[in-house]
């Protein structure tokens, strides 16, 4: 999984360079964890990690570009992605 992760991140970067490391790291595996927990919400069964590479690939195809201009109101995802800026001032 990490190589899933890694590969993803540096897809993720090469889109979009406003991102840190970090930063892209914690946009791959929020997208992943947000898609795979909708997923299972819905009711679908699970279709594997493959499925879910898939369609993280995309989005970051679609959206990669522009993450970093997405302000969150996810509590979970906000305290992330400002964890972030915050290691960055100091």
């Amino acid at each position: 999984m990490e190589d899933i992760f890694e590969r993803l991140t540096n897809q993720l970067l090469s889109k979009n360079e406003s991102l840190s490391y970090e930063k892209g790291r914690t946009w791959v595996e929020m997208l992943w964890g947000d898609f795979e927990a909708t997923y299972a919400k819905a009711g679908y069964e699970y279709k594997g990690m493959e499925l879910t590479e898939k369609i993280v690939t995309q989005w970051i195809e679609q959206y990669g570009d522009k993450l970093h201009e997405i302000q969150t109101r996810n509590p979970k995802f906000k305290k992330l992605l400002e964890a972030d800026d915050q290691e960055k001032k100091h």
